[in-house]
């Protein structure tokens, strides 16, 4: 084990250890979003090589998405229980499992149970909620900041890597892509294995801003408990309109940006005529923008109004989406819509990550962050499925664009029937009663 010595190296030049584990956080998060992101660019070479209709192939990546966004809740209680070390270990071995037996795969329900449910289990459990634990865990000051970092990292990885992949597809075939995948997720596995620690406490120091180191907390009760800790934290916040009103902008957040966007946008710009390669550089570019604007947002979401930030956040978006068919797929129009698009791709988490945090408190914001999250995928994972049975029976994505830019603008105003004070939702302990 490195981290304990490297530690000690790092308080002697003041440097906290806590910045070893952001940076560990954000390359393993970077790496899973990529491989998240990666069928974004190999729709059309599944299509050419075995003949699947785009829709079929959208019913794995739904799958994918969807089980990204359940499982979030359940990994905080794995994480609890055996350590964030194991539990990215194990996700990160599942999700490199999957990918690379893909290699060989004949049949759609193949891609099906390696790309949808085997790498959508080891995604989900290295979802925003491992950047959240960490954030949590390690820092007291400057956890906006971090968070608005790791958030980044997810987002550009899913888009940083497609014109690479898409320039190897189209030069040496989408398997070479896939290995490109499989070699970065190696490479976290190792950095992982030897230089993250669950908490501060494990080698010796406080938390980032405080001055007690806090002992590592005893784990009590079985898995069964853990288990189900998000599922009591699902019914006691059912009844909060907040819950509720976070959760649809949630969900209308992964419709119009990973589900659609992320997976379908290269094959979109396609179907006008721009190569893998040119579009996959527009969603490179979204990921520059979104990597500046989620940071910022975070910087924003300690000082501004929350709700008004996301409704600034969904309004953009909701008109770059209405903007993108009459940018004739230029360079210019796709640049355009890339900048105003890319900045606020995922710059909504850091302000509901903070209203969760003000109406249900700290002790629960994290299970609650967690199913609203699981909302932000199951609408990822509809526009996934909604983006292909277009083209497949409309012969076109239009409508299914059309639909996202419309529900970002009604997510834009539902956001604000949200009470301006942080009256908290306090829900009741789960044994009360």
């Amino acid at each position: 084990m490195l981290s304990t010595p490297l530690a000690n190296i790092l308080a002697k030049r003041n440097v906290h250890y806590g910045w070893v584990v952001v940076a560990v956080t954000f390359l393993t998060m970077l790496v899973t979003a990529a491989a998240v992101g990666a069928p974004g660019v190999l729709i059309v070479p599944l299509e050419k090589e075995f003949g699947w209709e785009t829709r079929d192939i959208a019913i794995a990546f739904s799958i994918r998405l969807l089980l990204f966004g359940l499982m979030g809740p359940f990994a905080a209680a794995f994480m609890n229980y055996f350590g964030v070390r194991r539990v990215v270990c194990v996700a990160l071995a599942l999700i490199v499992g999957g990918l690379f037996a893909s290699l060989a795969m004949t049949e759609i329900w193949q891609l099906i149970m390696l790309w949808g449910v085997v790498v959508g289990f080891g995604t989900g459990l290295t979802a925003m909620v491992l950047g959240a634990t960490v954030a949590a865990r390690w820092f007291t000051e400057r956890r906006g900041l971090v968070l608005g970092m790791l958030t980044a990292s997810s987002a550009t990885g899913q888009l940083a890597f497609m014109p690479l992949m898409a320039s190897l597809s189209e030069t040496y075939g989408w398997r070479t892509a896939v290995m490109l995948i499989c070699a970065l997720l190696t490479v976290a596995v190792i950095a992982v294995f030897f230089l993250m620690r669950d908490r501060p406490a494990d080698v010796g120091l406080p938390a980032y801003g405080d001055k007690d180191v806090i002992p590592t907390p005893r784990v009590t009760g079985g898995l069964l408990t853990l288990v189900t800790m998000p599922l009591l934290a699902l019914k006691e916040a059912s009844g909060s309109s907040t819950f509720w009103v976070l959760f649809a902008t949630f969900f209308v957040c992964g419709a119009s940006t990973n589900g659609l966007v992320g997976t379908h946008f290269v094959a979109l710009c396609g179907d006008y005529g721009l190569a893998a390669v040119g579009a996959a550089s527009v969603l490179a570019m979204m990921g520059f923008f979104d990597f500046f604007g989620t940071i910022g947002s975070g910087w924003l979401s300690d000082r501004v109004d929350n709700r008004w930030l996301l409704f600034w956040y969904y309004g953009l978006r909701g008109l770059s989406l209405l903007y993108l068919p009459y940018s004739d797929f230029s360079f210019y129009g796709l640049s355009l819509f890339a900048m105003f698009y890319g900045l606020d791709w995922i710059a909504t988490v850091p302000p509901t990550v903070k209203l969760a945090t003000d109406r249900f408190g700290r002790e629960k914001a994290g299970l609650i962050f967690g199913w609203v999250f699981a909302g932000h995928q199951l609408g990822a994972a509809s526009a996934a499925y909604g983006g292909g049975f277009s083209r497949t029976e409309y012969q076109t994505y239009m409508p299914a664009f059309m639909v996202a830019g419309i529900l970002c603008l009604i997510a834009a105003l539902l956001v604000l029937t949200i009470s301006k004070h942080a009256k908290k939702d306090v829900m009741q302990p789960a044994h009360a009663g």
